[in-house]
C-alpha cells in the first residue's frame, strides 16, 4: 500500500484512514433501524430493566454496544463490559467480577454476592446505576445464561437493581426459546434484532466512511459500488475489509477512482 500518509493523500482521506475499527461513535454511520434499537435499550436501561440485541455476524453489534454506551451518562450509569466465551458458571463471575474492580477469587456461590453487594452499593451508597453488557453470548452455555436470574434477583426479586444486555448472534434468540431459559427470557423487556445492510444501505454507509474519513469525493465507481455490496451482502464487517483492500488495490494501480475490477481483485485476497 505504501506509506500510509501516501494512501491517505492519494484518495483525499484528510482525517483518517477510513474502513477501521478506529471511528469515534459521534462519526458512526446511523440509519433509522439502527437508531431505534439504540432508543429501545436505553428506553429499558432508564426503567432498571434489561434486554437483548440479536443480530448476524456483522449487522453493527459492537457499533450498537458502543451508542448504547455514549447514551449513559457517567453521571448517572456505571457500565461493565464483558465479551463471553464458553465459560462456567464460576468463571463467568470471576470475568464480571474483574470489570467490577472485584477480587475474582472465591466459589461460585460466594462470587454471586460478591457481585450483588458491589451492585447494591453502586446503586445504594453511589447513587448510579449499575449496567452489564454481556457481549457474544450465543457462546454462552445454556446452563450458565441462567445466571442473569441470580444476579438480577435482589430482595426476593423486589427490586430492580441491575440491568444487564444481552448480545449475540442468531442462536441466542434460539437459546432463549428453550423451556429451561423461560425465566431468562421474561426478563428481557426488549429485543432489538438487527440484519445486514441492504444495497443502497451499503452505499450509503461506503459514502459515510469516506466522507468522515474527510475526502471530498467517494473512490469507488458505481460499478465498484454495486461490486462492493454483492462481494458483502450487506456485512458491515466484510464491507469494511473489501472497501480497504480495494482501494489499496487502486492505490498501487495509480488509480484515483476503484472500478469493478479492483474489487473483483480484491475479494481473492480477504477471507471468504
Amino acid at each position: 500500500m505504501g506509506s500510509l500518509k501516501d494512501f491517505q493523500s492519494h484518495f483525499g482521506f484528510q482525517t483518517a484512514l477510513p474502513f477501521t475499527r478506529e471511528i469515534p461513535v459521534d462519526k458512526h454511520f446511523r440509519l433509522p433501524f439502527l437508531g431505534e434499537g439504540v432508543d429501545a435499550l436505553v428506553s429499558a436501561v432508564n426503567k432498571r430493566q434489561s434486554a437483548g440485541a440479536i443480530g448476524p455476524a456483522g449487522s453493527g453489534k459492537t457499533s450498537l454496544i458502543r451508542l448504547l454506551r455514549s447514551r449513559l451518562p457517567e453521571a448517572r450509569y456505571r457500565t461493565h463490559y464483558v465479551k463471553v466465551t464458553d465459560l462456567s458458571k464460576r468463571d463467568l463471575c470471576r470475568e464480571i467480577a474483574a470489570v467490577m474492580d472485584i477480587t475474582p477469587a472465591g466459589s461460585y456461590p460466594m462470587l454471586v454476592r460478591r457481585l450483588q453487594e458491589r451492585c447494591l452499593a453502586t446503586h445504594d451508597t453511589d447513587g448510579l446505576r449499575p449496567v452489564l453488557l454481556l457481549d457474544d453470548v450465543h457462546d454462552m452455555r445454556p446452563e450458565v445464561l441462567g445466571l442473569l436470574c441470580v444476579l438480577t434477583n435482589f430482595e426476593m426479586d423486589s427490586r430492580l437493581v441491575l440491568s444487564v444486555v444481552l448480545v449475540g448472534q442468531p442462536a441466542l434468540r434460539r437459546m432463549l426459546r428453550r423451556e429451561e431459559l423461560e425465566d431468562v427470557a421474561g426478563r428481557l423487556a426488549h429485543i432489538v434484532t438487527l440484519r445486514l445492510f441492504s444495497r443502497d444501505e451499503t452505499t450509503a454507509y461506503i459514502k459515510h466512511r469516506v466522507t468522515v474519513s474527510g475526502a471530498r469525493t467517494t473512490p469507488f465507481d458505481e460499478d465498484a459500488l454495486t461490486a462492493l455490496y454483492e462481494g458483502s451482502r450487506g456485512n458491515m464487517r466484510a464491507i469494511d475489509t473489501l472497501a480497504l483492500k480495494t482501494l489499496e488495490l487502486a492505490h498501487a494501480a495509480g488509480a484515483k477512482v476503484a472500478d469493478a475490477n479492483h474489487v473483483i481483485e480484491a475479494r481473492k485476497l480477504v477471507a471468504p
